[in-house]
């Protein structure tokens, strides 16, 4: 409706009949489930060659694909196969199962993500955290010494239930439940697993043969010393010299990030130096343990080896989950971060789908849980990658290895595989980030360390559950008290902002402006009605302003329950008592629907609703202005 002052015509607020249900759960499920719009290209000519390119993304690039760009992809797959090599094997310990395992894991796994995945640089590979949870999880139940096939059948089996729980939340498109795992969570739980990790090493560096199974540091500790008598120094001292090699190779790299690919082939000169070293000085005779026998030959397939005993069922079922929520997270947020660097898009749901393939595949193919590793991403793209054709030329490389060379990995010594391991964690370590996190927000700090400290001290699922239960304890403040705040008008303009931070904007008399940034629930109305009362008395008491009019900027406010409405209803109704009138300001389509339904807008009228503060502001004077000349 028109409303209209001394010389102001202000415009119409839209009171338009209300959506149907249909048409307004369509839009919320729109906005929910497909916010990327993925069928906006369908409409045109080709539809099926369109829905061809978007559901398999490799249909969408091979066309374009030129030998100019192979030289380069060619090169980055070479280099993180060098990689790949040392890291299969060392993860494959970490997570208790035969080195082979780990090999086979980067064959199979970049294939099919080179064709279901989205970004051009993730490099897929075993990761040390998903490795250690899933040993973990699953050696509670049962221990790789006491049966260690039945071991090896259920990290298979678990790998199938991260797979399909992946596929699942991609085919769904419910990524945002990855979000749900924020950054200051991953990073206290990555720190904390790399120390994890890194004092478990002590293992194999100090070639002990005995040792816990548990994963806290108390734990790995005491089995230190528990078996020192176990302890070898020649197998200290060669592990220390390559402890030493590798981190001069990541300082130089630091030093020089052009030399990347020093620290990128360093794990592969370790494995290979270490091998010849244990075989011509039969290293294993004098304390130094060895990888032992890799068989030739590509991935046997494993379907049959899969597992879903019901005594067996939970422990698989829990390893899968919590390992492939983890690897989701790890896996997207670094396919972001690099696609970033190269101004492109990837897709969360289209990278679920991928992991969830390669996972379920790999299962079926004797690998264990890949997901996107950061080392071997930044490798792939330092290295110059240009596509995913980079992960099918690692493949490649990788089954030549499985082929003829596998064998020679045997006499590698297990205390050269400690050495990287501990070398890569001491990169997760990310003590300049947490500082940044406490620097900037003291409650994100909190979240950050309850990840790591839990991780450190109990276990890595109840370190995860702790973090992430108070990242939802956040958000559920977030919701209980929403952003409110006053607003003055800023010196010669006609802009209006919150007055705590900018001290130079000034209360106009008789009038209180409020502006609420977030949704009106059941949760957080009676805190906006006392929080609206209090500055209304603070205006009255400390500074002189009798208030008449209440103006409510509704701009922000993305929808409202039931309670919501009765909030501003009796809120409407007591400031009424006490003879200030409220006018409601630029209320969004879905707020003003329920208003509308709900007979709100009837019962406070239609000519206290305006587009901007501005209107309304001119209004109340307009009617101050009446009640004066009255």
């Amino acid at each position: 409706m028109d409303v209209t002052g001394p010389g102001h015509t202000f415009n119409r607020v839209s009171f338009a009949k209300p959506r149907s249900f249909a048409t307004t759960f369509k839009s919320d499920a729109k906005e929910v489930l497909f916010p990327d719009d993925p069928f906006r290209e369908f409409g045109d000519k080709r539809p099926f060659k369109k829905a061809l390119q978007y559901f398999v993304p490799i249909f969408d690039w091979l066309p374009k694909y030129s030998l100019s760009l192979l030289r380069y992809d060619v090169l980055a797959g070479i280099t993180i196969t060098s990689l790949a090599i040392p890291q299969g094997i060392s993860y494959a310990k970490l997570a208790d199962i035969p080195p082979i395992i780990g090999l086979y894991s980067s064959f199979v796994p970049p294939l099919v993500y080179a064709v279901f995945g989205s970004s051009l640089h993730l490099a897929v590979g075993t990761v040390a955290a998903a490795s250690v949870l899933i040993a973990a999880t699953i050696g509670e139940k049962v221990s790789y010494n006491d049966d260690p096939t039945l071991y090896v059948h259920l990290v298979l089996t678990a790998t199938l239930f991260t797979g399909l729980f992946q596929l699942i939340l991609g085919v769904l498109r419910l990524g945002l439940l990855v979000d749900f795992l924020s950054h200051s969570t991953i990073v206290g739980f990555m720190s904390g697993t790399a120390v994890i990790i890194s004092l478990q090493q002590l293992k194999g560096m100090l070639g002990l043969k005995h040792f816990t199974t548990k994963t806290d540091v108390i734990s790995v500790i005491h089995a230190v010393f528990k078996y020192r008598d176990e302890w070898r120094w020649e197998s200290a001292l060669v592990g220390i010299i390559f402890l030493v090699f590798l981190l001069f190779t990541r300082y130089v790299r630091k030093r020089n990030p052009r030399l990347f690919w020093v620290s990128a082939i360093s794990p592969m000169l370790t494995v290979v130096i270490g091998g010849l070293f244990a075989y011509f000085a039969h290293a294993d005779k004098h304390g130094i343990q060895i990888v032992g026998h890799l068989k030739k030959g590509l991935n046997p397939l494993s379907i049959q080896s899969l597992n879903f005993d019901s005594e067996y069922l939970p422990v698989t079922l829990k390893a899968g989950i919590m390992s492939g929520f983890l690897a989701l997270a790890e896996g997207i947020a670094i396919g972001r971060s690099f696609a970033a660097l190269k101004n492109y898009q990837t897709d969360g749901n289209k990278e679920m789908v991928a992991f969830g393939l390669m996972n379920i595949v790999g299962s079926f193919t004797s690998c264990y849980l890949t997901t996107g590793p950061f080392s071997k991403t930044a490798v792939n793209f330092n290295a110059g990658a240009r596509t995913a054709m980079s992960n099918i030329v690692m493949a490649l490389c990788m089954m030549l290895t499985l082929l003829f060379l596998a064998p020679l990995f045997s006499y590698t010594p297990l205390v050269a595989l400690s050495a990287i391991i501990m070398t890569a964690m001491f990169g997760l370590i990310e003590y300049e980030e947490a500082y940044r996190i406490f620097k900037v927000d003291k409650f994100d700090f909190c979240i950050c360390m309850a990840a790591f400290f839990g991780v450190s001290f109990l276990s890595m699922d109840v370190g995860l559950m702790m973090s992430a239960g108070l990242a939802v304890v956040r958000a559920l403040l977030y919701v209980a008290r929403p952003a409110a705040c006053k607003l003055g008008n800023v010196q010669d303009s006609l802009t209006f902002r919150d007055i705590e931070q900018y001290s130079d904007s000034t209360e106009i008399p008789g009038m209180l402006i409020i502006q609420v940034g977030s949704p009106i629930y059941f949760a957080n109305c009676a805190y906006i009605k006392e929080r609206v009362w209090r500055w209304i008395k603070e205006a009255t008491n400390y500074k002189g302003n009798v208030v008449e009019h209440l103006l409510l900027d509704l701009g922000g406010v993305t929808t409202i329950d039931m309670a919501g409405l009765g909030m501003l209803q009796e809120l409407m109704n007591s400031l009424h008592s006490s003879s200030i009138k409220m006018s409601i300001i630029n209320p969004r389509i879905e707020v003003m629907e329920k208003m509308i339904k709900s007979e709100f807008v009837e019962r406070i009228g239609k000519d206290s609703f305006f587009l901007s503060i501005e209107e309304a502001m001119e209004a109340s004077r307009f009617s101050m202005q009446q009640q004066q000349d009255n």
